[in-house]
């Protein structure tokens, strides 16, 4: 496949691998994690968010609807069982209170972007990363965007749920991939299923795979989510995976509550047992301990 429908491209990215790298953030994906700090990725399809502290209330938007979804009476401004993601609305806010999440991209289109920022990958050792949403989704597009960005010399990661058809993913993508940044989020699969909408033995089972043929590649990333993730029990289970399948390599990532205010902008229900306060840097080290003291 030639398109894909990508949610953002964010350049200058510090912390999404070595390097000044650029993200390519793909929309859809197969988990809808209570907690996803990326909601505006979520949906496979375009979609409108909404900047309330932008709007000077003109109205244009209504009038720009075909779906008739625009209305000033409307809190965000949008009925979304109307609204179809056309973006028409979008277009004609002169306070860009209204943006477009999602757009088709080809391949060369999407390389020329990356291609702009090679002095800064080349001078600080970065390059691309593929997140989302989940790239393997689009996993054809994704297969020969990698494949153009290795013939240009550039280092690659991929940001996973992990979840995916594991032939497709071994013929189509692993051998244009660097390095592999692996979510593990929940041991228990009853759990797993109840806090993601999947249950975790195809993703265990792909992480194994991934460890017995790249295991310097692979980095598993466990976030520690207050009221979800981060208890005793499931930081024990996940260590015992980590220990069995041989990762030699993980982080334990803090929670941050940005991904609350994307949710409201797109129109998502957010659980009220998110808080709305960062993970202190004290409280993620004494996790941190606790997972590399566990047998």
């Amino acid at each position: 496949m030639n398109t894909a429908l990508i949610g953002s491209i964010g350049r200058h990215a510090l912390h999404d691998g070595p390097g000044i790298r650029t993200v390519v953030f793909f929309k859809g994906c197969p988990l809808c994690c209570v907690w996803c700090h990326n909601p505006e990725f979520l949906s496979p399809r375009p979609e409108v968010a909404f900047y309330s502290g932008r709007c000077i209330g003109c109205g244009d938007c209504v009038a720009a609807c075909p779906e008739g979804a625009a209305s000033l009476e409307v809190a965000d401004r949008l009925d979304r069982t109307r609204c179809t993601g056309c973006g028409l609305c979008c277009e004609v806010c002169p306070g860009k209170a209204l943006q477009l999440v999602g757009r088709k991209y080809e391949v060369e289109e999407l390389v020329e972007i990356l291609l702009r920022d090679r002095r800064f990958y080349e001078a600080s050792g970065g390059g691309i990363t593929l997140s989302g949403g989940e790239p393997a989704a689009q996993l054809d597009f994704a297969s020969l965007l990698l494949r153009r960005l290795k013939e240009e010399g550039l280092h690659t990661i991929l940001e996973t749920s992990g979840f995916f058809s594991w032939e497709a993913f071994e013929s189509k993508m692993l051998k244009w991939l660097d390095l592999i940044f692996f979510d593990l989020k929940v041991g228990d699969s009853a759990l797993h299923r109840r806090l993601t909408g999947v249950g975790n033995e195809i993703i265990l089972a792909n992480l194994s795979r991934l460890v017995e043929r790249r295991r310097e590649d692979i980095v598993a990333r466990i976030p520690v989510i207050p009221g979800y993730t981060a208890g005793e029990e499931n930081m024990e289970a996940l260590a015992g995976i980590v220990r069995k399948l041989g990762v030699r390599h993980y982080m334990l990532l803090g929670y941050h509550p940005y991904g609350i205010s994307k949710a409201e902008n797109v129109g998502r229900a957010v659980d009220p047992v998110m808080s709305r306060n960062a993970m202190e840097p004290e409280e993620l080290e004494r996790w941190r301990r606790f997972f590399d003291l566990c047998d």
